[in-house]
């Protein structure tokens, strides 16, 4: 990859980074997401389920529907797709939808990644075929994640035996 490509990419991690950021402060797993038009960020989305109560409040999928909205259609075949964390099979699959032509995640999800780690719905036979670049900012991802979690299990409380 080229430098200057490789910087372009290490910048939209960053700011899908702080995305993350705001979702773990907010209790949420930080997830962060920006979709990217002509060097340009046209949409951001991080992880709302909790806050949501709603197994749909993806990053991914925030930052496509605001993409969507944006550009006026569901065609997103000129955008880039920056997540902190690689894509689930539904968000795999919204990219697949929207037409997203790349998609670029920091850490690997050997749990539910669908880019590669578990499956990569991207090899099947659907009309539309992303490039993928994995591991883009990596350990500072993973490394959000895993003191999230960290925290969360130090901060939970026996329950009372009454």
């Amino acid at each position: 990859m080229p430098d200057g490509k490789k910087a372009c990419d290490e910048q939209f991690m960053r700011r899908a980074l702080e995305l993350a950021q705001q979702a773990a402060e907010e209790g949420e797993v930080p997830v962060g997401a920006v979709i990217v038009k002509d060097g340009e960020i046209i949409a951001e989305g991080r992880n709302r389920r909790e806050s949501g109560k709603n197994a749909l409040c993806h990053a991914e999928l925030e930052a496509i529907g605001k993409a969507c909205r944006v550009l006026g259609g569901w065609r997103l075949w000129q955008c880039e797709l920056f997540v902190t964390l690689e894509p689930c099979p539904m968000c795999a699959g919204a990219v697949i939808n929207a037409r997203i032509p790349r998609v670029v995640f920091g850490a690997y999800d050997p749990k539910a990644g669908s880019c590669g780690s578990v499956v990569n719905l991207f090899n099947f036979p659907y009309n539309h075929k992303p490039e993928v670049s994995g591991g883009v900012l990596e350990k500072e991802c993973a490394g959000l994640l895993t003191e999230f979690f960290k925290n969360l299990r130090k901060n939970k409380t026996p329950a009372s035996n009454g």
